[in-house]
């Protein structure tokens, strides 16, 4: 049960980085789609001629020449769309009312709307999209893109950015605010599909969906394995069995169910960022645990055979010694014999052919029962070791930590256990060695039977994962850098600092390697806060205060789904804590932090002080300590910032910081 776990739990860790690194890719695609036509709709120009356009002079007659600002609006539009690649570069320009071949384009509605001006991309000028726009125009709009079909049945991303009148025509005219909608459709079989297949490559049979909630049911936005194509096919929103209804009810939460195929999966679900999507990553539940279940099973028939074998030699033994008949004593005795040798010879072709080393051991230390494993592992026959005692035949590497356990077990009257080492070759193996207790067998007591497992190819595994963890580690902490220039190396400055703390407060080589894994994941949540605000030179406003604070609560999130073997996630949710209870995000007081917490959150104000940020210079480390004892009680724990102080007065290479 506990290797089954074990085997869901890399399930679930392995699909949720991939279900994270797809519904960000999702969520930045969007993102830029939305920024692009954001930034089109702020233009001044456009937003002043498309007030001329909408509102004609009075004395305008009909057939009339097009008026130049309706030329201007045509050509601006299709330059951006050119830049943006909502068209290829050199597209015609056509007016809003002619069909079009195409779907992708960029069109342009007044606040009736009606279209002004659209590129060649798209049919009938965007008037399909109306709906959209209007529920644009109506209020605040619940995501970022809305995914339907086009007039020709294509998938398509359509985003709506609304053009506001300029502030200074508004008030001297008293024109609406809003005087039309930017429209942008984006092929989703070319550029958002995609991006569910990309991933690393799995064995098992595996799909990503992107799921929506549509009134009572659940809707299956991208196309399936089985056929369907995009944005036909929905699930009944109370299916509770059914994974793709799981992902929408507790998105995150990785589950084992039956998909909309009747398939079981395994699957980890994500919330899209910006909208009302689910994205949904499965793998086939019998595939992956096929491997896992195959060697449960066998595991299982063998210790069972194993048991069976043991007891059947027992009645046997206990049957030779109540014969009462002496006269059928020879008889009875080669008959139990020649059973007993049937028995031992099925027990040796149970446990000569697996892997696990089995030794059954008298009193007096004698081999009793050894399997071919233990005996090609001591480099002898089954018929040169049993019987022998033990120092005859085990290396003397591991024959006296055998012993050791041996003799625990049978002080103990239980089963122990113990890792140790037997080096097989030029290659050292790691063993999980089981000590147990066994009080008779025929005429023979107090034995012990030691069954030893290989670990070696679990223990390689585990450091590969380690291994890919620190990798991922490193990735995360490049890419916050990135988004961030001011605070590039900021990571690797606080593991410096928490190190050294560390050290200096006496902690554990257990405590020291959370903190400075901690320390390394820190601040990766910045990476969800808008780099101009990241980067402005000016005071931030209160909404910006408060979206900077927020960026430990976006670290946590990003996280969440990844497996520490110690708190990491709890100190990285103190680094931001005051002792006086006025620190952020939960406003915990001095009773509820740990130490470690508190060198996490000293260490991140130190760098943060001593190193350049976009709006002040670095300061000195002696100024930077200065100013964190002002705050020493209130604001930090005392005990940290006077190590601090220690440390800093025997450092002279933080200096190059600034």
């Amino acid at each position: 049960a506990e290797e089954r776990e074990r085997d869901l739990l890399q399930w679930e860790s392995r699909l949720g980085l991939i279900a994270d690194g797809k519904a960000d890719a999702v969520a930045r695609l969007l993102a830029g789609y939305r920024r692009d036509l954001d930034e089109l709709a702020d233009n001044a120009s456009l937003r002043f001629y498309l007030w001329q356009v909408t509102r004609p002079p009075a004395d305008a007659q009909p057939g009339a020449p097009e008026p130049g600002s309706l030329g201007y609006l045509r050509n601006l539009l299709l330059a951006a769309a050119e830049r943006s690649g909502y068209v290829a570069p050199g597209g015609a320009r056509v007016a809003a009312s002619l069909p079009q071949p195409r779907t992708a384009g960029l069109a342009l509605f007044d606040a009736d709307l009606q279209p002004v001006v659209a590129t060649a991309g798209l049919v009938d000028g965007g008037v399909q999209y109306a709906d959209v726009v209007r529920a644009a125009l109506a209020g605040p709009a619940t995501r970022s893109a809305t995914l339907m079909l086009d007039g020709q049945d294509r998938p398509v991303i359509v985003t709506v950015a609304l053009v506001r009148a300029v502030p200074g025509v508004a008030a001297a005219t008293g024109a609406d605010p809003a005087l039309g909608a930017l429209v942008g459709v984006r092929s989703a079989e070319d550029e958002l599909f995609p991006l569910l297949a990309r991933a690393p490559s799995f064995a098992e049979d595996n799909e990503a969906l992107l799921l929506a909630r549509r009134g009572g049911a659940v809707a299956l936005l991208s196309p399936l394995r089985d056929g369907s194509p995009a944005l036909r096919r929905s699930l009944p929103a109370d299916r509770d069995d059914l994974a793709e209804v799981r992902a929408m009810t507790s998105p995150g939460e990785f589950v084992g169910a039956r998909n909309y195929r009747g398939d079981d999966v395994l699957q980890v679900s994500r919330p899209v960022r910006g909208q009302d999507w689910v994205l949904a990553q499965q793998v086939n539940a019998t595939q992956a645990m096929s491997l896992a279940d195959e060697r449960r099973g066998l595991l299982w028939l063998s210790m069972s055979l194993l048991l069976f074998g043991i007891v059947t030699m027992a009645v046997a033994a206990w049957r030779h010694g109540s014969s009462v008949r002496a006269r059928h004593q020879a008889e009875e005795l080669a008959d139990r014999a020649a059973r007993l040798q049937r028995q031992s010879d099925l027990l040796h072709t149970i446990t000569d052919n697996i892997d696990v080393l089995t030794l059954l051991v008298t009193r007096d230390e004698r081999a009793l029962f050894v399997n071919h494993a233990l005996a090609e592992a001591a480099g002898r026959s089954i018929s040169e070791t049993t019987g022998q005692p033990l120092a005859g035949f085990l290396p003397a590497a591991v024959l006296g930590a055998l012993q050791d356990g041996i003799r625990s077990a049978r002080s103990a009257g239980v089963a122990r256990h113990r890792l140790l080492a037997w080096p097989r070759g030029d290659e050292p193996r790691e063993y999980l060695a089981g000590f147990i207790p066994v009080a008779r067998i025929g005429a023979e007591t107090d034995l012990t039977l030691l069954v030893l497992s290989d670990l070696t190819d679990l223990q390689r595994s585990q450091k590969r994962n380690a291994a890919l963890l620190r990798k991922l580690v490193l990735t995360l902490v490049g890419a916050v850098d990135r988004h961030d220039p001011y605070s590039a190396n900021h990571a690797q400055r606080m593991t410096e600092v928490v190190d050294a703390l560390a050290a200096e407060l006496g902690f554990s080589e257990a405590d020291r390697a959370t903190l400075d894994l901690a320390a390394s994941l820190a601040n990766i949540g910045k990476i969800m806060v808008p780099v101009e605000i990241l980067t402005k030179r000016e005071p931030l406003t209160a909404a910006e205060q408060a979206e900077v604070h927020k960026h430990v609560e976006y670290g946590l999130e990003l996280l969440r789904g990844l497996q520490f073997d110690q708190p990491v996630l709890e100190l990285i949710a103190q680094k931001q804590e005051r002792p006086d209870g006025r620190g952020y995000p939960r406003g915990l007081s001095a009773e509820r932090l740990t130490l470690a917490g508190q060198v996490l959150a000293v260490a991140n104000a130190f760098v943060a002080l001593a190193s350049p940020r976009a709006y002040r210079p670095g300061m000195s480390p002696a100024a930077a300590v200065a100013e964190l004892m002002r705050g020493a009680g209130t604001q930090f724990d005392r005990r940290v910032v006077a190590a601090l102080h220690h440390v800093v007065e025997n450092r002279r290479d933080w200096s190059q910081w600034q």
